[in-house]
């Protein structure tokens, strides 16, 4: 069968981040009706995978078996090359149980610093997988390169935003405009994916 979204079909966002809810919907157009995972109570799970693919699919699976729903889960994060990847697929856990990003944020200029190492090539990767209640799955994988800048600059976006400067721009993600960074970000580049295979 071809895997197709239709519309206004309703869609579990598995996410319990508001920031990140407020982005998909705006990817996505409002061409779907959203709830977030956090609206339906439903639980985290635990994120096992080693790789953005397969937590974004573990995620999306968990929250369509739970719901009944379509759903639509993102894994992303940062690496950092002077960090060998570092921090990658534990992004939001360097933030700790308090989302504390600025703590996060610090520790990466702290690693970086106990390197020596001049490098600060970083890239953000974002996979998104759309899982039917019955088994199905779509899994497609974005990517943008920059560099990271500290201290970190700019109050708009979430995470490590403040710290990332996009290749061939001045501005950190944390200083753009969200309509600026949703059309060249690593989210966005996994939406244009996304949406040539489901739309």
């Amino acid at each position: 069968m071809a895997l197709k979204l239709e519309p206004s079909t309703r869609l579990v966002v598995a996410t319990h981040n508001p920031g990140k809810v407020k982005e998909i919907a705006a990817l996505l157009e409002d061409r779907f009706d959203l709830v977030s995972a956090a609206e339906l109570g439903l639980a985290e799970p635990d994120e096992t995978e080693a790789t953005f693919t397969g937590n974004a699919l573990l995620k999306a699976r968990a929250a369509a078996q739970a719901s009944g729903l379509v759903a639509l889960a993102d894994d992303s994060g940062m690496s950092v090359a002077a960090l060998d990847g570092a921090p990658g697929v534990y992004s939001a856990r360097w933030a700790g149980p308090a989302k504390d990003f600025a703590a996060a944020m610090a520790k990466v200029e702290e690693r970086l610093a106990e390197t020596g190492l001049e490098d600060r090539a970083a890239w953000f990767t974002c996979a998104l997988a759309v899982a039917w209640p019955d088994g199905p799955a779509v899994v497609v994988e974005g990517r943008v390169d920059g560099v990271l800048t500290f201290p970190p600059r700019g109050t708009k976006g979430f995470g490590y935003d403040p710290i990332f400067q996009p290749e061939g721009f001045a501005a950190t993600f944390g200083e753009m405009e969200p309509a600026a960074k949703d059309a060249m970000s690593h989210r966005a580049r996994a939406f244009e994916q996304l949406r040539a295979a489901l739309f």
